[in-house]
């Protein structure tokens, strides 16, 4: 098996900006993965907050790739178990080589990947569309550009509610709040009494991410369920959640890839919690494996390959919040 590794500097089509700071440009690490002329592609979008860089993840790769091209696997779990004792420590490398091997291993049966993994495709979850914070008629502008069904907007300011009563005089679709760590436990349950009048589905990781004892306050007082992102992040935190949260939001890029996220669904699932998946914002490669999960999903955020103006690869795509499958094998998606 060969190993290439590319890094790609993606703009943001807007200042991205959340409770944790703004953004204008990501960069995000990109493996090709391949055997006997077929090639498996795998992302991973390593998120400065952890205090990982892409050109971290190109030198682990670099002093590992004896070991990365010699493992024989036949399923892309056997590699990951194999590769875990050397790279486990780094959820984001695990994660491109873990997507990487899905697609090749779907492409050496000439399948989709949601094929190659029994699921099907006729019914699934619409994407929600990110609204970073911005000044209000920012946000409605953003809105109003793509015509989506859902939209999750970004809070953590003195004026949330008053942002949303603002975006809801412009549409009907559904809203999901992500205050991405930066409410309190009475700020959260007041919140909750007036976002459900206005139409929210649900509050996603409104403590921050070690105040779980709090949540439990939280939880039982909430007016909407309560869905955790930061404080879920690898295959443990599942079950930590469970008594705090309604629900979990499993991102591939922290949880190390495909395998450990199949794991940490099912885990969800034994404890009646609801699944979402969310992205980075990430090329098409990253976004289209979270497409071929959708199946298994309640909620989905994959929008982040809309966020960026300079897309270096083609694959799964949403149309008004519905993804678009191609019929190509693996993952269905290629770089330009």
């Amino acid at each position: 098996m060969n190993l290439k590794t590319h890094i790609f500097n993606l703009k943001s089509k807007y200042p991205f900006r959340i409770a944790h700071g703004t953004r204008l440009e990501t960069k995000t690490f990109v493996v090709e993965l391949s055997e006997n002329g077929i090639s498996g592609l795998g992302e991973a979008t390593p998120v400065p907050y952890y205090g990982i860089t892409t050109e971290d993840l190109q030198i682990l790769a670099e002093k590992n790739r004896e070991a990365i091209c010699q493992i024989e696997w036949n399923h892309p779990a056997e590699l990951w178990e194999k590769l875990n004792p050397l790279l486990g420590h780094n959820h984001f490398l695990q994660c491109a080589l873990d997507i990487a091997a899905y697609d090749l291993w779907a492409k050496k049966q000439n399948l989709p990947l949601y094929k190659a993994l029994g699921l099907n495709i006729t019914k699934i979850p619409f994407s929600d569309y990110t609204i970073g914070i911005d000044e209000i008629a920012v946000m409605v502008k953003k809105m109003k550009e793509f015509d989506f069904p859902i939209y999750k907007i970004k809070l953590g300011t003195p004026d949330d509610i008053e942002i949303i009563k603002a975006l809801r005089k412009e549409t009907d679709a559904v809203f999901r709040v992500d205050a991405n760590t930066g409410w309190e436990v009475d700020e959260t349950i007041r919140n909750s009494e007036e976002l459900a009048k206005l139409g929210v589905e649900f509050i996603e990781q409104p403590l921050k991410a070690d105040r779980l004892s709090e949540m439990l306050e939280v939880k039982t007082a909430s007016k909407l369920p309560v869905i955790a992102d930061e404080s879920c992040i690898v295959e443990s935190d599942v079950e930590k959640c469970a008594p705090y949260f309604d629900g979990v939001n499993i991102k591939l890029a922290k949880c190390g890839g495909i395998t450990p996220a199949l794991r940490m669904i099912k885990i969800a699932r034994e404890n009646n919690l609801k699944v979402m998946m969310g992205c980075m914002t990430e090329t098409s490669i990253g976004i289209s494996a979270i497409a071929h999960l959708l199946p298994l999903l309640d909620y989905v955020d994959m929008d982040g390959a809309m966020l960026i103006s300079n897309n270096p690869a083609e694959g799964v795509y949403l149309q008004n919040g519905k993804a678009i499958f191609n019929k190509l094998p693996g993952l269905g998606v290629f770089l330009k």
